[in-house]
C-alpha cells in the first residue's frame, strides 16, 4: 500500500513592515534571532512527524510574515528535516514566498541551493504610486529586478497583483494584466482588494479616508481578468490564481482537494487525521511553548464528519473543477452535503454545471460562491479558511 499523500506549511511571522491590507499573522520585530528560530521550527516539525508517520511528502510552503527573511541556511535545515521525516515525492514541490526588495531578491540563489524550487513573489502592482498606497516597501523597478533575478533561480516562479484598488478603471487593469501576461510566469495569483478586519485599510473606511471599488466596477473587472487569463493560456483553476495546464501549485491544490496537511510555525494551520490544529500566533508565545511542551499548538479539535464535509465543501467550490458531493459524503459518512433540488436549479441559471454527482462553478457563479455555498449546503458551511490560504492578497 503507498503512503498516503502529506503537504506541510511552514510560517514565518516577520515582516519588515505591515502592509495596511493585511490581516496575516505577520509581525515587525527589530531583531530575530534565526539560530533560536531553525531550532524552534525544527522541534515543531519533528512533533508533527512524530504523529504523521509513513506518509508521502508532496509539498512544502514557507509562507508569511515575509519567508525570504529567514536565513538559507534555515530553509535549508527545514527542508532537510522534512525529507528525512517523510518519503519525498519526486517530483516535491517547494515554494517560498518572497518580496521583490533588493536585498531579500540576492538571496534567490542561495535559497535555490537550499532546495527551494518554486517561488510566489509578491509584486503587487507595477505602478510606484499604487505600491505606495499599498505600504509595500519596493518600487516598480525593484519588482522587474526580483522576477528577472527569480526567473534565472528557479525554474517555477509566480507572482501577485492586487487588483481593484479605489479608481481602478477597465482600462487601467486591462493594460497592467496584459503587461503581466508578457512576463514569462506561467502561473499568476491575481486578487481583488478586500478590506479585511482589523486592518488600517478597515479603519480607513470607517473614518470615511478610503471608499473601496462599487461591487459592479469589481465584479467587470474580474470578469475581464477572467477572459484575457483564459485567452493568453492561464485560465482559472481557483477563483484568484490561474495557470498553464501542470503548473498549478500542488501545494495550493492540496488544501482545495482537502487532503492533509501538517502546519509549523506561529499561527500556523494544520489538518492531520480528522483535526484541526492552530499554533500560537504571537511568535514570544510560539518560542516559549514549544521548550513547553515539545510543540508549539495553541489549539487542537477534532472536527466532526459535518465540520469535515463543510469544510471540503468550502474548499473544493474554489477550484474550476469542483467537487464530486457523493464522494465527500461517502468519505464523512453522510446521507449528502448539498441540496440536489437546488443544485439543479443553479445549473439551470448558469451558476453551476453537473456531471453526475460532481458540480463545479462557472465563471458567473464564482462571482456569488458565497451566496451559491449558503443555498447548496445541507448545512451551512464553516465560515473562514486558514490565513495561509492565498484567498485574498498575500503578505509576502
Amino acid at each position: 500500500m503507498s503512503a498516503a499523500p502529506l503537504a506541510l506549511y511552514v510560517h514565518w511571522p516577520f515582516c519588515v513592515s505591515k502592509c495596511p491590507y493585511c490581516d496575516f499573522n505577520s509581525h515587525v520585530r527589530a531583531t530575530i534571532d534565526q539560530n533560536e528560530w531553525r531550532n524552534a521550527l525544527l522541534a515543531d516539525l519533528a512533533h508533527e512527524a512524530r504523529l504523521l508517520p509513513d506518509r508521502k511528502l508532496t509539498s512544502i510552503f514557507f509562507g508569511g510574515g515575509t519567508p525570504s527573511l529567514m536565513d538559507p541556511s534555515t530553509a535549508a535545515a527545514i527542508i532537510d528535516a522534512a525529507t528525512d521525516h517523510w518519503q519525498a515525492a519526486d517530483d516535491l514541490e517547494i515554494t517560498l514566498e518572497a518580496n521583490p526588495n533588493s536585498v531579500e531578491a540576492a538571496r534567490f540563489s542561495d535559497l535555490a541551493t537550499a532546495g527551494v524550487n518554486r517561488v510566489s513573489l509578491g509584486l503587487q502592482s507595477f505602478d510606484d504610486d499604487a505600491l505606495a498606497f499599498l505600504g509595500r516597501a519596493h518600487s516598480a523597478g525593484e519588482g522587474f529586478a526580483a522576477l528577472e533575478t527569480a526567473q534565472k533561480n528557479f525554474n517555477r516562479v509566480s507572482f501577485d497583483l492586487i487588483y481593484g484598488l479605489p479608481g481602478e478603471t477597465e482600462d487601467s487593469w486591462s493594460v497592467t494584466l496584459a503587461q503581466a501576461l508578457t512576463l514569462g510566469t506561467r502561473h499568476l495569483s491575481l486578487y481583488q482588494l478586500t478590506i479585511e478586519p482589523g486592518t488600517r485599510f478597515a479603519s480607513m473606511v470607517a473614518w470615511g479616508e478610503l471608499e473601496p471599488l462599487v461591487a459592479d466596477t469589481a465584479a467587470k473587472l474580474y470578469e475581464m481578468t477572467d477572459a484575457m487569463t483564459s485567452e493568453a493560456g492561464l485560465p482559472a483553476y481557483e477563483i484568484s490564481n490561474y495557470a498553464r495546464r501542470g503548473h498549478e501549485s500542488r501545494h495550493n491544490l492540496t488544501y482545495w482537494r482537502y487532503g492533509d496537511y501538517a502546519g509549523v510555525g506561529p499561527g500556523a494551520h494544520g489538518r492531520r487525521l480528522g483535526m484541526r490544529t492552530v499554533r500560537h500566533r504571537k511568535p514570544e508565545n510560539f518560542l516559549s511553548a514549544v521548550p513547553r511542551n515539545g510543540h508549539g499548538i495553541g489549539e487542537e479539535a477534532v472536527l466532526s464528519a459535518q465540520e469535515g464535509a463543510d469544510e471540503a465543501l468550502v474548499m473544493g467550490l474554489r477550484l474550476t473543477e469542483g467537487i464530486d458531493a457523493e464522494a465527500i459524503a461517502t468519505r464523512f459518512g453522510l446521507g449528502a452535503i448539498v441540496n440536489w433540488p437546488k443544485v439543479d436549479r443553479l445549473v439551470a441559471s448558469g451558476h453551476l454545471t453537473r456531471v453526475g454527482t460532481r458540480i463545479a462553478p462557472t465563471a458567473a457563479g464564482r462571482l456569488l460562491l458565497d451566496h451559491i455555498l449558503a443555498e447548496i449546503a445541507v448545512a451551512s458551511p464553516t465560515s473562514g479558511l486558514p490565513e495561509q490560504l492565498p484567498v485574498s492578497a498575500a503578505a509576502a
